[in-house]
């Protein structure tokens, strides 16, 4: 009987315990988020992914983006008074002074200073307000379309517009093409930088204060941004295995807790590892090898399959169909290249993927002198 007892203490011991088991959806702090792949731009999981909100400093890497793309780095610039003005955090400038373009720009992203933002803005356009517009255009080529940005540091602003914001599908948007950049990579994966201003009198050093590149393995760009309305952000890019991800958190607490988007961003990063992988899917392309020619010279036309086999990244469980679309036949003349038909790939009853199946050669039309041709065959007989 004792022993009976303490085998049922033992299972209840053990059924007790909280195995560590990851939810289907990770379990965030971040008001809004998205995990959208880098190569191909899919979303693998959005919370309030597409809700306008505060972003703060992580609209410089936009800023950073537009000046790399669109400006000389070597070019000296000279400071105004409003970049002086700018509040904490801040380089510290002062009017008059002369930087170099590519210097005030690790400043913007390892320090997040903000009067640095200030100045590329002013030397690339003008003035905050002009640049801002073209921030506002450039987001919409990329395809960020639900993005309104007042200023070039993120700090809490509006116009007649409206509030300065994004949303997290637009900021990954905006990442993913930073991180193709390789300007944009050697600034904002650089531990520690030193310069000068043009006199040569000051001498200013940056450190990166994203976390991720020392603490996370794979981790390859970021930028963090905090305001009172925004709370904690953060928009990153990292690498797993086979998978190059960029992950957005917004709203991810507030003081005291600033490690939150640290959490968030490891749950998101564990949770694309751990549901989503690339499989390569072979179609049957055997009963599709020709077609019948209504009207052509040929009787039949064979066809040339596009993707003999792709490779699709989907959630480890889904399970694709294979949809070939073509006609039983098509009327003459056909071109060579010409489209056929398509193999879809559908996945949870949606289209991920198409093929396109072409004609391999040309096929002519018959005409009066095919028709002329064949009479003159029968006569020979």
């Amino acid at each position: 009987m004792k022993k009976c007892m303490v085998f049922l203490s033992v299972l209840c011991l053990i059924f007790s315990i909280d195995l560590p088991v990851f939810a289907e959806e990770p379990k965030l702090y971040a008001k809004a988020a998205v995990l959208m792949d880098a190569d191909s731009g899919k979303i693998l999981y959005g919370k309030s992914e597409e809700t306008p909100m505060a972003n703060a400093s992580t609209t410089k890497i936009l800023t950073c983006l537009y000046i790399v793309r669109h400006c000389n780095l070597d070019d000296w610039v000279e400071v105004s008074q409003n970049a002086q003005n700018q509040p904490k955090v801040h380089l510290g400038v002062k009017r008059g002074e002369k930087y170099k373009v590519r210097d005030l720009l690790y400043g913007l992203m390892l320090e997040s200073f903000n009067d640095c933002a200030v100045v590329l803005a002013e030397y690339a356009k003008g003035s905050v307000a002009s640049f801002s517009k073209e921030l506002n255009k450039e987001a919409k080529k990329i395809g960020a379309k639900k993005t309104h940005f007042v200023s070039p540091n993120g700090l809490d602003a509006s116009d007649e517009k409206g509030a300065h914001q994004t949303n997290a599908i637009d900021l990954a948007m905006i990442m993913r093409q930073c991180i193709k950049n390789k300007d944009f990579l050697t600034i904002t994966r650089t531990k520690s930088y030193h310069f000068k201003d043009f006199s040569g009198n000051r001498t200013f050093t940056c450190n990166n204060h994203n976390a991720l590149l020392s603490s996370m393995p794979g981790a390859i760009s970021g930028k963090t941004g905090y305001t009172s309305k925004a709370g904690y952000c953060y928009v990153g890019a990292f690498q797993k295995k086979k998978l190059k991800m960029i992950a957005v958190v917004l709203a991810s607490g507030w003081p005291p807790h600033k490690s939150y988007k640290w959490s968030d961003i490891r749950a998101l990063a564990q949770y694309g590892e751990m549901y989503y992988d690339y499989q390569e899917i072979i179609p049957d392309i055997t009963k599709i090898s020709k077609i019948y020619v209504n009207g052509g010279m040929k009787e039949t036309l064979p066809l040339k399959v596009k993707e003999k086999k792709v490779r699709l990244l989907l959630k480890k469980t889904d399970k694709v169909e294979i949809r070939c679309q073509i006609p039983d036949q098509i009327e003459a003349p056909v071109k060579k290249g010409q489209r056929i038909g398509a193999i879809r790939y559908m996945s949870n009853g949606k289209c991920i993927k198409t093929s396109a199946i072409t004609a391999l050669q040309s096929v002519q039309k018959k005409d009066y002198w095919w028709y002329f041709g064949k009479i003159l065959e029968e006569f020979s007989l």
